[in-house]
Order: C-alpha cells, then sequence, then structure tokens
C-alpha cells in the first residue's frame, strides 16, 4: 500500500519528476564513462611499462640501481635460476644484460639503452614482440638488432641496414659491434622509441666483455596482486647480496599518478552527489508544499509521522532506483562501443606520449566500479529525503488542513 502511494505521489507532477531522473541519468551516465574511462587509462599505462620493461618483479646485484654499470653485474646466474624455476608464483623469467651505450649510422648518432636478451624468454615478459610493426623480432640470430621507429628515424636508418653500437665493457675498454635491423617497433612513448634497442643477449656480453653475466633478471608473477609479497619472498631466497624490486617501487611517479587519479573520482562523486542531491531534496520539499493539507488530513486521520516519513524516503528511494536503473542501460549503451572499438585520441597524442599513454584507451568497468555507481544514487536520494520528510513529520495537523 505505501509502496503505491509513494509511486502514485512521484507522478502527480510529471513534468518535475522526469526533470530529476534525467539530472539523475545523466550523472550515472557521467559517472559511469569517467569511471571506466579513467580505469581503463590507467590500466593500459602500467600495463604498458610492465609490458615493456619493466616486468612485475627484478632482481639485481646490490648496488645496480643506483649505478647501473657493468661491473654491478650478476655472476652466480645458476643459484638465482633455479630460486626462480622453484618458485610456483612465477609465470616466467627471463636474463638480461643491459648498459648505456651510442648508436650510430652513417649519418647520425644517438644515445640508447641496449638491451640483451634471450629472445623466447623476452618475449613471454613484454611486449615488444608484438610492438614490431616492421621485419620481425629478435629470431636467435648473430648480430641481430630490433630498434623503435623514433630512433631509426633520427639515425637516418631503415630496415635491413646496419649500425654500430659502442658501450663501455668490463674491462673499463669501449666495446664495440655492428648489428643489423631486423625489426622497427612502435610503443605507446615515443621517449622508450628512441632509447630502448634489443640485441641477442650472447653479443651484448661479448660487447661488454661480461662473459655468462647477466645485469638483471626479470619476472612476471602468476597474480599480480601477489607481486609485493612474491619480491618479499624472493629477497629472502636469493639472500643480501641482491636487490629485489617491484614495480611498485621502479614505477613510483606513475603510481602516484593512480592514487591522484582515485583521489580525483573521490571529488567527482562528491560533486555528482551534491548536484543530485540538492535536486532530489528541491523536488521532495515541493511536494511536500503542494501535499501539506493532504498531510494534515492523512495524520488527522490517524496516520502516523512514521508513516509519513516512511513514505517520503520511499519517493526518494523509487527516484534514485529508476534513475539508476534508466542511467545504467544508458550508460551501457553509450560505454559498450568504446570498450570494443576503444576511445581514439590521437589528437592529444604528444600529450598522452609524455606520460606513457596510448592513443587508443579502452574504458574498463570494473565490479567495485560498478557496485559503487549502482549503490550512490539511491543512497544519495534517501539521504536528500532526510530534510523534506522531517519537514513533513513536524506538521501540525489541524494547521496543515487549514493551510493556504
Amino acid at each position: 500500500m505505501l509502496l503505491k502511494l509513494a509511486w502514485r505521489n512521484i507522478w502527480r507532477n510529471k513534468r518535475r519528476s522526469v526533470i530529476v531522473l534525467t539530472a539523475i541519468v545523466v550523472g550515472m551516465v557521467l559517472l559511469l564513462l569517467t569511471e571506466s574511462y579513467m580505469a581503463g587509462m590507467l590500466k593500459q599505462m602500467l600495463e604498458d611499462q610492465i609490458g615493456s620493461h619493466v616486468a612485475h618483479v627484478q632482481i639485481h646485484k646490490k648496488g645496480f640501481n643506483d649505478n647501473k654499470i657493468v661491473q654491478n653485474s650478476i655472476t652466480d646466474i645458476s643459484s638465482v635460476e633455479g630460486s626462480l624455476g622453484r618458485n610456483s608464483a612465477i609465470a616466467a623469467f627471463s636474463r638480461r644484460v643491459q648498459t648505456y651505450g651510442i648508436a650510430s649510422s652513417a649519418s647520425n648518432s644517438s644515445g640508447v639503452l641496449m638491451i640483451g636478451v634471450d629472445a623466447q624468454q623476452e618475449s613471454r615478459i613484454t611486449k615488444i614482440r608484438s610492438w614490431v610493426q616492421e621485419g620481425e623480432y629478435l629470431s636467435g640470430k648473430d648480430r641481430e638488432i630490433v630498434i623503435g621507429r623514433a630512433l631509426a628515424e633520427r639515425l637516418g636508418v631503415t630496415l635491413g641496414d646496419k649500425i654500430v653500437l659502442m658501450a663501455t665493457a668490463l674491462d673499463g675498454q669501449v666495446g664495440s659491434d655492428v648489428f643489423r635491423i631486423v625489426g622497427l617497433y612502435a610503443g605507446s612513448s615515443s621517449d622508450f622509441d628512441k632509447a630502448f634497442v634489443y640485441v641477442p643477449i650472447r653479443n651484448a656480453q661479448r660487447v661488454l666483455a661480461m662473459g655468462d653475466r647477466v645485469s638483471e633478471f626479470v619476472l612476471l608473477a602468476a597474480n599480480i596482486a601477489r607481486v609485493p609479497q612474491l619480491s618479499k619472498d624472493l629477497a629472502a631466497v636469493v639472500g643480501e647480496e641482491y636487490e629485489v624490486t617491484n614495480y611498485k617501487e621502479v614505477l613510483p611517479a606513475l603510481m602516484a599518478i593512480i592514487e591522484v587519479a582515485d583521489k580525483s573520482m573521490g571529488i567527482y562523486y562528491f560533486i555528482i552527489g551534491v548536484a543530485t542531491i540538492f535536486g532530489i531534496i528541491n523536488t521532495l520539499l515541493m511536494s511536500v508544499f503542494e501535499r501539506i493539507r493532504e498531510f494534515g488530513v492523512l495524520m488527522a486521520m490517524g496516520m502516523k509521522n512514521g508513516t509519513v516519513f516512511a513514505m517520503i524516503m520511499l519517493e526518494a528511494l523509487i527516484l534514485g532506483v529508476v534513475g539508476t536503473i534508466i542511467g545504467l542501460i544508458v550508460g551501457f549503451a553509450v560505454y559498450l562501443p568504446y570498450w570494443h572499438y576503444g576511445l581514439n585520441l590521437s589528437a592529444f597524442a604528444e600529450g598522452l606520449s609524455w606520460i606513457g599513454a596510448s592513443t587508443i584507451v579502452y574504458p574498463l568497468l570494473t565490479s567495485e566500479a560498478l557496485v559503487r555507481i549502482v549503490l550512490i544514487i539511491p543512497f544519495i536520494s534517501v539521504l536528500a529525503a532526510l530534510y523534506p520528510a522531517t519537514k513533513a513529520i513536524r506538521l501540525v495537523p489541524v494547521r496543515a488542513i487549514y493551510y493556504v
């Protein structure tokens, strides 16, 4: 009975109710799209960073992160590999040799970070293979090199050309070798593409006179949520002579961006919530003032204050629930095409490249975000109804009946 009364009261003034519902629907759609777009962009940025070079966990000789020189390399390869191979929480791992050097062509030269990798192991860790747009990824043949398109343009080279890599070797001498370009890749950041070059690990070890030494081990966890615990476990196993860092420690700037984004979404929810509260308060107050005489009659006939209070609260809840349902339908209708095809932000390519974001963003609506969106409007609606409902139960029946 109370539900039926509340429903009828809402539609006494159809125009006002439709305006409020429209405001709720617009707020719902904005929340859904903003939340999903932000989550999708941040997820892509994190995955691109992890998949380009960082991985989930990195293991270095102690002091390497402070001074990335060839001398700070790992010598006990078999011991570390054994520790990694026995850990079921690790999905894949790879050995790397890395050092700063110079890449030179016939027309130009540029500073680079030379990465020596085992092609088979590395393809399970990074996205470089999938980013190759011309040619192919490292096949394991001698003196192959994969470079970024941006670096190729700077050096004035193309697929099949030769370039020289030079770097300071373990003995302090300058090591060098000639490599043939077999692949050109393009990642999400032009700065990354200009700096990182990939060669077979044995070639890098030969240039640097390292023997069997490696600069680092990188690995992917079977479950990203367990990465912090995994890094602690590995640190205890490999010993104090090694540094074990996870992606959160390697990417503090990106972690700060994600934290700021979470806080900014809280502010966005607050703004939408305040706007919705005032809209519902205004609607219900007008409804209460229009029905003062009716409330007076109902109270005089024996309707209790609690029933009047519950009826107004129910009206607000119905508005919130109906608005939420319609908002979700409209929001999903807008969200699904972008989820499938992505949102093209190529007009902002330069700015996105600076923060390491892709120009095609695929919105992502998480279950946690969906729960927040579904609950926020009904909760706000009920909260907004407290004041009008309180005004209604404070009415004196006799005065209310003769209210003009």
